[in-house]
């Protein structure tokens, strides 16, 4: 919970606002055609809450935005107050919370235009991958989604968006044609590689660090079946599914995108039978091809080992959630990564010592491993500011963390497997798998020295005082 002190400060600091203020607290009322909330509003308490249960914000005014208008008018009144800015469309993401800013929602925001002859949709900020999952697919489409549909479209595109078809198509950020961008001096801008192409290469990996995107063009690809799914293998095995997974993926075409989990799943009743209080060790795959291929490449791990349980099939894409089956309710947690150039044997053991418990209880942790290359490498580095396209895997590790204690142990326990794992990281991280203070801190580890250089020299011509500081740790250069 939020200090009791720092509580007492804001609702203090709002209850003597000065007269200019009160009246450019007005005048914003009056320009929006959403909603300003301030502390003791009905629907300030729902407004502010983000995903993760762990983040307790209390914003000074938040506008819940229902176009682009209410934006600009959002940051204009920033700007006479003094207020940073904050945003969130659906929550996820935090990674500074937005105490005594202006926070701006833009859930409301959540328009999705298919163009079926050009193949691309255009998508307002508010949208979660779900809802234009839908729309595309009704048209033989496909959007480079991520692994829950639930999420938002805007903070998953911005800091990168490794998908199931991530090796075929590339990053979400790569399917991008324009934004529609509200800059931090409150002008509505459009970007693409004909206009504003600075601030077009910044925003593809900047994350929000330059201006709050309300909307975005995107190419669709056509995609309407895939053959995808698990194998899971018991927690025994997991030494030698990571050592299998590691040589099998060497092999793998483009159209195969794959992971290996290590799951702890919790003893709780939302949790099937089979795997509830179990551990687990998962394959995972799409193949985004012709569907007897895709199974054949899964055939051989079939023919290696019968898998305890085996979720593969031929699914029409609309269904990609079922591959992670990601949690869809808000929860508590925390979680963090790292790129790897590749695995070692000592790698794979630490691994299996960090996710599989030994003769002790661990913290509840789920480890992944995504294989990237493909695509995502065969983009020009140069493109967007995203950079660590070579790394090979990409290491997340999530835990459910309810209490203090528990993050202090997940933080104590994964600084450990990360300690371990340091010969084979890049020294790069992929930030959307970061969060709070360690995405603030890791910020420069994001990007190449190039274009961490450049972002800070867009953000001196964008943002000079710094008010979008409540994303990435992205500041003006000195």
């Amino acid at each position: 919970m939020i200090r009791n002190d720092f509580l007492t400060q804001t609702i203090a600091r709002l209850s003597e606002k000065p007269e200019q203020g009160d009246e450019y607290l007005e005048q914003l009322q009056s320009e929006v055609c959403g909603v300003v909330l301030v502390y003791g509003d009905p629907g300030y308490d729902e407004a502010r809450r983000a995903w993760n249960l762990n983040v307790d914000q209390h914003p000074a005014v938040i506008v819940v935005a229902e176009d682009p208008r209410d934006v600009v008018a959002a940051v204009r009144y920033a700007r006479q107050t003094g207020l940073g800015i904050a945003v969130q469309s659906t929550g996820h993401g935090v990674v500074r919370a937005a105490n005594d800013a202006l926070l701006i929602v833009t859930a409301g925001l959540k328009d999705v235009q298919i163009d079926e002859g050009m193949n691309t949709a255009r998508v307002e900020a508010g949208a979660r991958w779900g809802e234009v999952l839908e729309k595309a697919q009704r048209v033989g489409l496909a959007p480079l989604l991520g692994s829950s549909p639930n999420v938002g479209v805007m903070g998953y595109t911005l800091g990168g968006g490794m998908g199931w078809l991530a090796r075929k198509y590339g990053m979400a950020l790569d399917s991008v044609l324009a934004f529609e961008v509200v800059t931090p001096d409150g002008r509505l801008v459009h970007a693409s590689a004909r206009e504003n192409t600075e601030l077009f290469w910044g925003l593809r990996g900047g994350g929000g660090a330059l201006g709050i995107v309300t909307a975005m063009e995107i190419n669709l690809y056509p995609v309407t079946s895939v053959y995808g799914g698990n194998l899971f293998y018991p927690a025994a095995m997991a030494k030698q599914v990571l050592t299998r997974y590691r040589d099998w993926v060497q092999t793998l075409p483009d159209a195969m995108t794959t992971s290996v989990v290590i799951m702890n799943y919790p003893p709780i009743p939302a949790v099937p039978e089979p795997l509830r209080g179990q551990t687990m060790v998962i394959v995972r795959g799409c193949f985004a091809g012709d569907v007897e291929e895709g199974k054949r490449l899964i055939d051989e791990w079939r023919a290696w080992c019968a898998p305890q349980i085996d979720a593969f099939r031929t699914m029409p894409f609309s269904e990609v959630a079922a591959i992670s089956m990601d949690p869809v309710n808000p929860m508590p947690s925390k979680h963090t990564g790292a790129w790897l150039w590749g695995l070692t044997d000592d790698a794979i053991d630490a691994l299996v010592r960090g996710g599989v418990p030994q003769n002790e209880p661990l913290p509840l942790v789920f480890i992944e491993l995504r294989h990237g290359g493909g695509a995502i490498a065969r983009y020009d580095g140069e493109d967007a500011a995203f950079s660590h396209r070579m790394g090979v895997f990409n290491l997340f590790i999530n835990g459910l963390t309810p209490t203090p204690e528990a993050r202090d142990a997940f933080t104590r326990h994964t600084d450990v497997i990360k300690a371990q794992l340091q010969p084979v990281m890049t020294g790069g991280v992929y930030l959307n798998f970061l969060e709070g203070e360690e995405a603030r801190r890791r910020t420069q580890d994001g990007y190449s020295a190039e274009a961490y250089a450049r972002l800070t020299a867009l953000k001196t011509a964008f943002d000079p005082t710094n008010r979008l500081a409540y994303s990435y740790d992205i500041r003006p250069a000195q």
